[in-house]
Parts: structure tokens; C-alpha cells; sequence
């Protein structure tokens, strides 16, 4: 009988202990959410403190410079609080510009932080065209910059100082801070070094630039839809081996001007950035051309006068110059990046 009694209390008991057992977990269970929720509680009460001291809160991710702000988060560049259209490579230059500010970065260093080892790319033209980009968008120039400054040989440095934007004061302080940034930008107008003069839009230089060619080629296409006319106003007051001489002139200069009017319109259509350089090469031969159809004003003295002739005259033989300051002013120092 203690033996059965001993094997039917057993089951009992393993019942009883299985049940404690269950009942230390089912309250360990129970007490462990306690626990998660006061770690949770604890977690809160320090969140607030622990969000306000990385550098990577709200107020260091905008920077401001002059009357632009850089929002590192949204990637993005804005000019008194509109945004500028800025592509990647010229956003990322920037960035790290800014971060540097007052030093020189190399443009080893911008290649190895914008070009990996394995990347082959011409660097040298990339650099300069996204240093390009980045300025037109800063409205800045290699010759006489405001933000960013070329070291010949050397890299770049960013000049102006550059604060962390709070954007709660941002809100507030935003109207005055826009009128005395705008103020002192007006104050501070950037010169071109060599000619000493300031720097106007680049569009507008460029549509100039692009409305003398535009002149150029329609005088060379009605000339030669008036050719005969040219012959017979030449003939009059020419004996007839200087009329055919300048018959055969127009011909030639219309022939090789065409094409070049042609190419220059393209270019600065297209926003070449060697144009400058190229048409430094070519200026000679520019020259040459202009001077020679500087004098078609006086085939059209009978109409407009003697007098109207010779001040057109006077006033085409100094484009040729004035279209190598119109491209001086719109691609400053493109060799030097």
C-alpha cells in the first residue's frame, strides 16, 4: 500500500512540481515585460539628451555661406531659400570644400573622393567642367572669386566663412538675415582681375557672344545672294582687276566664314567649355576676316551716306576684340580649372 500510494502520490507530485515549475515561469514571464518596459522608460528618459549631442542633429546638417544654405540631408543648394539645381559631381565638390573651408584640397584629394582607383574617366576635364558648374551655380569666377579660389598647381580653397544653420532661429531670423546677406553681397561685387569690370551673367555674355556670330553669317549669306550687285557698285568706282579682286574676296571669306560662324554659334549654344581657348587659337584668322568685311559698309554708301558707312566701319572693326572679352568674361580661366 505505501508503494501504490507512493506511485499514485508520484504523479501527483510531478504534477505539483511541473505546475510550480510553470508558475515560476508563467511569473518570470510576467515580471520580464515589467522589466523590458522600465528599461524602455529608462531609455526615454535619456533619449532627449542623447539626440542633442550627435553631430549629425538638424542644426549641423544645413551650413550656410553668404546668401546660400547647403542642406547636407536633402542634398540640396539653396539661394535666399530657392532651390538651385546643382548635379551630383559639382554637389559633392562642394560638400567637401565646406568641410575643409579656408584649406586647400587637391585635386588629388577631390579625385580620390570622387573617382574611385578603378574608375577610368578623363579627370582632368571632369574636375574642371563640375568646378565649372559648381561656380556658374554660386554665380562665382576663377578670376575673381568669392567662394571658390584656384591655386595654380595646387587645388582649390574655399574662401567664405561658413556657419552651421540652426533651423529654428532659421525661420525667425530669415528675412533679416536675407536682406543683410543681400546687402553685403552688393557691397562685395566680384571684378574680373584683368579687365576690371564686374562680373555679368554668363548667359548674357554668352547670348552676345552668340548674336555677333549670328551677324557675321547673315552678312555672309546676303552677300552672296547679291553678288552681282557687290560686282556692279565695285565696278563703278574700282577699275575692273580691284572689282574682280573683291568679287573673289567674298567669295572666299563668305566660303571660310560660313563654316566658322557655324561652329562658334554651336559652341557657345552648347556651353563648350575650351571655346575660350580655342578661339584664342583661332583669333588670327577671326581678325583677318572681320577687318577684311568691316569696309561692306561703304558698298551700301550710296544708300545710307558716306558718313553712316564709315561709323559702321569704325564700329566693326573693334568686334573682333569685344567678342574675346565677351568670352574672357563668360569662361574666366577655364585653363586653370
Amino acid at each position: 500500500m505505501g508503494k501504490s500510494w507512493r506511485t499514485a502520490k508520484s504523479p501527483a507530485g510531478l504534477r505539483s512540481a511541473s505546475t510550480d515549475a510553470f508558475g515560476l515561469r508563467s511569473g518570470q514571464a510576467s515580471t520580464r515585460p515589467q522589466t523590458v518596459r522600465g528599461e524602455r522608460k529608462f531609455a526615454d528618459a535619456k533619449l532627449p539628451g542623447a539626440v542633442s549631442t550627435p553631430p549629425s542633429s538638424p542644426a549641423r546638417k544645413i551650413l550656410r555661406f553668404g546668401i546660400f544654405e547647403v542642406d547636407l540631408a536633402a542634398g540640396e543648394l539653396r539661394k535666399n531659400g530657392s532651390r538651385i539645381r546643382l548635379q551630383e559631381q559639382p554637389f559633392q565638390i562642394l560638400v567637401y570644400l565646406l568641410d575643409r573651408a579656408g584649406e586647400v584640397v587637391t585635386r588629388e584629394d577631390l579625385r580620390q573622393k570622387l573617382w574611385p582607383a578603378d574608375t577610368f574617366v578623363d579627370f582632368d576635364h571632369s574636375l574642371n567642367t563640375a568646378v565649372n558648374k559648381l561656380r556658374e551655380a554660386l554665380g562665382d569666377s576663377a578670376s575673381g572669386p568669392r567662394y571658390v579660389e584656384t591655386l595654380a598647381r595646387r587645388g582649390y580653397r574655399f574662401l567664405a566663412p561658413v556657419q552651421p544653420a540652426d533651423p529654428k532661429s532659421q525661420s525667425q531670423d530669415a528675412p533679416r538675415v536675407t536682406a543683410e546677406a543681400t546687402s553685403a553681397s552688393i557691397r562685395t561685387a566680384s571684378f574680373h582681375r584683368d579687365l576690371e569690370v564686374p562680373l555679368p551673367r554668363r548667359s548674357l555674355t554668352r547670348g552676345l557672344f552668340g548674336l555677333v556670330q549670328l551677324m557675321y553669317l547673315i552678312f555672309y549669306l546676303s552677300a552672296l545672294f547679291r553678288l552681282s550687285a557687290i560686282d556692279r557698285i565695285t565696278g563703278t568706282f574700282l577699275p575692273g582687276w580691284a572689282a574682280r579682286v573683291i568679287f573673289v574676296a567674298v567669295l572666299l571669306t563668305a566660303g571660310v566664314g560660313i563654316p566658322l560662324r557655324c561652329y562658334l554659334i554651336s559652341a557657345v549654344a552648347f556651353d563648350h567649355q575650351g571655346l575660350r581657348q580655342k578661339f584664342q587659337r583661332i583669333f588670327p584668322v577671326i581678325l583677318t576676316l572681320d577687318q577684311l568685311w568691316a569696309v561692306a559698309p561703304f558698298l551700301l554708301a550710296e544708300q545710307v551716306g558716306f558718313g553712316a558707312a564709315f561709323a559702321a566701319t569704325a564700329a566693326l572693326l573693334y568686334v573682333p576684340f569685344s567678342e574675346r572679352t565677351l568670352l574672357q568674361l563668360a569662361y574666366p580661366a577655364y585653363e586653370s580649372g
